[in-house]
């Protein structure tokens, strides 16, 4: 669903390039997102006003909010005028625990990260992924390509980030994109437990860079390789390798990177799939 428009049109002055002078450009869309649990407000964020059902239903599944898609009875999409609360009701019992978390939150102590209580909180234990999944190291690489030409948004507005999930036979089953590469995640991750699709049975594509909070979300799914276009830091190898996870980043057209698991990833040529 699409709650406004994810990207504008805006006058600019352009020096050189193709098209130099007055014109215009199209610009992603960057709206705040609430997220309400049982009527009270857990998180606040800036996204793109697209695919909210699955930002919802992602958000609240890699958070740990809820265990799966059904322990939410009722989604509500709310535009308002400083923004979008996406409204969720939750089956009994796990909203109480939320209230109680928000209490605890609200206390004197707390480093004040990203809202986060406690450094522990930052960086918890992830429990190992389990995924016995192998792909070709070129068909990682083809994959990655292939991301381009579904990435509609970013083909418009040259601004966004994407997640997508290759499913070994089939190739780039799904694409979302956000201003946030966090967020493209979530909805990746919403996408997928809606559709009655398993993280584990195939690689986690992102067209950014590897933050530590990329490998805990793609862990929370459950994917076994996550793959990227960009580096990864220090800290997001340390927890993949803790969490069992198969890393790989700088993927280009001729070649990628393993700093992780490297078994998840065959360097042998693999029937490419994922232009399909």
């Amino acid at each position: 669903m699409i709650i406004g428009q994810p990207s504008v049109s805006v006058p600019r002055q352009a020096v050189g390039g193709r098209a130099p002078g007055e014109g215009v450009r199209q610009v992603p869309e960057e709206t705040a997102i609430a997220f309400v649990y049982d009527g009270g407000s857990e998180a606040v964020m800036m996204a793109t006003p697209a695919d909210l059902e699955d930002m919802a239903y992602g958000f609240s599944l890699n958070e740990g909010l809820i265990g799966q898609i059904s322990d939410v009875q009722r989604l509500e999409i709310a535009p308002g005028e400083l923004g979008i609360e996406l409204r969720l009701w939750l089956t009994p019992g796990l909203g109480d625990k939320l209230v109680a978390r928000r209490r605890h939150r609200a206390g004197p102590t707390g480093c004040g990260l990203c809202g986060i209580e406690s450094l522990a909180d930052a960086l918890p234990g992830i429990a190992p992924v389990q995924s016995d999944v192998q792909i070709a190291a070129s068909d990682v690489m083809a994959a990655m390509q292939a991301m381009s030409d579904k990435q509609s948004l970013n083909q418009l507005t040259h601004g966004v980030h994407a997640a997508g999930f290759y499913l070994p036979g089939q190739g780039v089953v799904l694409v979302r994109e956000d201003v946030g590469r966090h967020n493209a995640l979530d909805k990746l991750a919403g996408a997928l437990a809606r559709q009655g699709l398993s993280a584990r049975d195939g690689a986690v594509l992102m067209t950014s860079r590897l933050s530590v909070e990329l490998v805990q979300k793609a862990a929370a799914m459950g994917t076994g390789l996550l793959a990227a276009v960009s580096a990864p830091t220090a800290l997001a190898i340390r927890t993949a390798e803790a969490a069992g996870m198969t890393l790989a980043g700088i993927v280009r057209a001729d070649g990628l990177e393993v700093f992780t698991h490297p078994g998840r990833v065959l360097m042998t040529k693999g029937k490419n799939h994922a232009d399909r």
